[in-house]
C-alpha cells in the first residue's frame, strides 16, 4: 500500500483524556478515521479495514458496530464473498 505520512500535533491532555499509550496513537487515529470515513460513505467496507488496519471485513464489522455505525452490505458483497469463501474452501 502506497502510503502518505502526516503530523499531527495534539495536546497531551488530550491524549490523556483518550486514555491511548504513545505507542498505539497511530493506530488509534487510523481506526477512528476508518470508521469516520465508512459513516460519511466515503470508504468501502474494504478499503475501511485496510486503513483501520485489521485483517478483514468481518473485523472492520464488528469495529463499526461497537461504535454504532450501521453497516451498510449489499447482496452483491454478500454473493461475492460467498464466491471467495466457495473458492477457498474448495482448494483444501
Amino acid at each position: 500500500m502506497d502510503s502518505f505520512h502526516a503530523t499531527i500535533n495534539l495536546p497531551k491532555n488530550i491524549l490523556f483524556q483518550m486514555k491511548v499509550e504513545n505507542r498505539n496513537i497511530e493506530g488509534f487515529v487510523r481506526k477512528n478515521l476508518a470508521v469516520e470515513l465508512y459513516r460519511e460513505g466515503a470508504l468501502s467496507l474494504g478499503k475501511a479495514a485496510e486503513l483501520a488496519g485489521v485483517k478483514t471485513k468481518w473485523e472492520m464489522m464488528t469495529i463499526l458496530n461497537s461504535k454504532g455505525v450501521p453497516i451498510s452490505y449489499s447482496i452483491e458483497e454478500v454473493k461475492k464473498d460467498v464466491k471467495t469463501l466457495d473458492s477457498v474452501l474448495k482448494k483444501k
